[in-house]
């Protein structure tokens, strides 16, 4: 069916690795085989010693001996290809980092070439102009007011905070607990009527 989307899955596995995986695997088998001849040797090696053939048995044990250490070099050869993988990977980490580093040092470059100090130092010097100008502004706002007219302001600030918070009356009877209920209207009595005249 292929895939979903049609985009193809990246594997991120690459060449490289599949070799050293592959070699990895080989070691592990030939590991595997080597474990299992050892077993049947020295199996064997009882059954000699059993039999009384000392000799052979002694000759298969040094075999097994030196199977021993093939398998302690395999173990070594083993641990050296997974150090390589764990140093590759580090390496290719290294290399993205760089990679990202250059990238943001040319963007950081391509910047300085749009804004040079000149133009932040022109820029910083209009915003503290401007900033001046409106603190001026301020002040000669500040001093036109006399002291009648800040009178006025706080009054007239007393007054919107008061029609703020006036509030209805509460009434001053007490509210009933329970509201009593209507009673129906069948005992009632009946209008007479008027006799025609």
């Amino acid at each position: 069916m292929g895939n979903l989307f049609g985009r193809k899955r990246r594997s991120r596995v690459t060449e490289q690795d599949r070799a050293v995986l592959q070699q990895r695997d080989k070691l592990r088998q030939y590991q595997k085989r080597l474990s299992l001849g050892l077993e049947r040797e020295r199996a064997l090696a009882r059954q000699l010693l059993k039999d009384g053939k000392k000799e052979k048995a002694m000759l298969l044990l040094k075999k097994k001996r030196y199977q021993e250490q093939l398998l302690d070099k395999t173990e070594n050869q083993i641990s050296n290809l997974e150090r390589m993988v764990q140093d590759i990977e580090f390496t290719q980490i290294e290399m993205k980092v760089i990679e990202g580093l250059k990238i943001g040092n040319e963007c950081l470059n391509k910047m300085h070439q749009v804004m040079s100090i000149e133009e932040v130092e022109r820029i910083i010097g209009e915003t503290q102009d401007a900033v001046e100008y409106q603190r001026q502004i301020d002040e000669l706002l500040a001093g036109s007011l006399t002291e009648e007219d800040e009178d006025a302001i706080l009054e007239e600030l007393n007054t919107i905070t008061q029609e703020q918070l006036e509030l209805p009356e509460v009434p001053l009877e007490p509210l009933p607990e329970k509201i009593p209920e209507v009673s129906p209207v069948k005992n009632r009595p009946k209008p007479e009527l008027v006799a025609a005249s």
